[in-house]
């Protein structure tokens, strides 16, 4: 089984390498959102193409600023390690980066400059205790070191280098904050009993999106990065996770279970013209051009 996963993984490289499209005809350039589906696929805005990448237990995609990579999260020692990788956007050069057994590693972001990626980590010690950390490293995998003044998850750079995550926050289940680089000036944008997950900033760097379970279900917010103006977006019996901006600042995309099997759907963020994008999806990663 594993052979014919490994040939199909290589079918599917040679495919892109040689053409660089898909079945239908459409360039990869246009292929600018990446999400999970049994693996990592792309597809372009209309969802009316995909082309599949890997196979197996892989997600939470991430661009780098150029466009020519992704930043991924993998199962390893049957689902107990969750190990970080970069691919290629053609599905060559498939590299492990994070190797600590028994740790989760998941929600890679890259540095504006590509030079670096943050991701969370969660684990249980012996006494089930848990702990929810944030790293960040080199994009080759270097120098990986604990940002021990944060503890959250879901992290993400803002275009100028500080990051966004949601931290846990006077006891309370997480919020959504912001803090420098190396870990200092933390400031909490959000402050209240719910859960708050899944912070994207947004490519002008002046907006955040956010997912909120503060009326029920989980729904998607946006708010200012100094903490105004927060608007709720979706508004349904669902659970609605994971935004990811359109290039231009002007749409969300992101994963409901509104459906038998997760999907995406793309939203304005004035909250108008929701419509679904693909069946089968998740964790969605939408292509911007770093600033």
């Amino acid at each position: 089984m594993q052979h014919i996963k490994n040939l199909t993984f290589l079918l599917v490289c040679m495919s892109l390498h040689a053409y660089g499209q898909n079945s239908n005809n459409v360039p990869t350039a246009s292929l600018t959102i990446a999400y999970g589906s049994d693996g990592i696929c792309l597809t372009n805005l209309e969802g009316s193409s995909n082309v599949r990448l890997t196979t197996g237990s892989h997600g939470y995609p991430a661009w780098s600023p150029d466009g020519k990579h992704l930043a991924i999260y993998a199962y390893h020692d049957g689902k107990k390690t969750w190990s970080i990788h970069t691919i290629d956007k053609d599905g060559a050069n498939f590299k492990r980066l994070t190797h600590v057994k028994n740790k989760w590693d998941n929600m890679p972001s890259w540095s504006p400059d590509g030079k670096k990626i943050v991701f969370a980590r969660e684990y249980k010690d012996s006494a089930k205790n848990w702990y929810p950390e944030i790293w960040i490293m080199n994009a080759d995998g270097r120098e990986q070191t604990q940002l021990k003044a944060l503890r959250g998850g879901g992290p993400c750079f803002m275009p100028d280098g500080r990051i966004v995550f949601h931290s846990e926050y006077k006891d309370k289940e997480s919020e959504i904050s912001i803090a420098n680089a190396d870990g200092s000036h933390i400031i909490h944008l959000t402050n209240n009993e719910a859960e708050e997950w899944d912070p994207k900033i947004s490519p002008d760097g002046k907006q955040i999106a956010f997912t909120s379970d503060r009326h029920g279900s989980h729904e998607i917010y946006i708010i200012n990065v100094d903490g105004t103006n927060e608007k709720r977006l979706t508004n349904n019996a669902y659970d609605d996770y994971g935004p990811t901006w359109s290039p231009d600042g002007q749409q969300l995309v992101f994963q409901s279970n509104r459906e038998e099997h997760s999907g995406l759907f793309k939203i304005n963020i004035d909250g108008s013209s929701e419509q679904k994008l693909i069946s089968n999806g998740w964790q969605p990663a939408w292509f911007h051009a770093s600033n």
